[in-house]
């Protein structure tokens, strides 16, 4: 290393709280992301008890219930679960598009990371291929870029001991 500082987060769950919030639309999938979420979660150290679970009705109200969860949850971050399918009319980009934009917010206005798990496809055969399926659970991986996150901040949060001693 040529002197500069490095951060790399760690997958270590151990004594965080993590936020789930989760679309009920389209629940054959999500529930199938919360299942693989939840697994993720605790397979990296966290216990049921400091895991919660948010329902809501569509992955538009995602980010509400994120942010809301995010400020006054106690949550060191946020896995925002939801599924969008594609049918005939320009709802689906709408949606999507706003899904996105919102959990993407979250951050921002609360300092808490919010992490993107929400599957936009063509078709629900699609989705199920990534929510279990032959291209994995990307509610696992949601679950753990959270994770990451949670670590990342923590560390840059973190006044450097070196620092510290040398100012005071």
């Amino acid at each position: 290393m040529n002197g500069h500082r490095e951060i790399k987060g760690t997958l270590d769950g151990t004594g965080l709280r993590i936020g789930v919030v989760v679309s009920r639309f389209n629940d054959l999938v999500t529930s199938r992301l919360l299942a693989g979420a939840l697994d993720a979660l605790e397979r990296h150290g966290l216990v049921a008890e400091r895991i919660t679970v948010v329902w809501v009705p569509g992955s538009f109200e995602i980010a509400a219930a994120a942010r809301d969860l995010a400020e006054h949850g106690g949550v060191d971050a946020v896995v925002c679960l939801g599924c969008v399918v594609r049918g005939e009319t320009p709802h689906f980009d709408y949606v999507a598009g706003e899904a996105a934009r919102g959990v993407a917010a979250v951050h921002g206005a609360t300092g808490v990371p919010a992490t993107l798990g929400v599957l936009t496809t063509e078709t629900v055969e699609q989705a199920l291929d990534r929510a279990g399926g032959k291209h994995g659970n990307k509610g696992a991986d949601a679950a753990v870029a959270a994770l990451e996150m949670a670590s990342v901040l923590q560390q840059l949060r973190r006044p450097r001991r070196a620092e510290r001693d040398e100012t005071g």
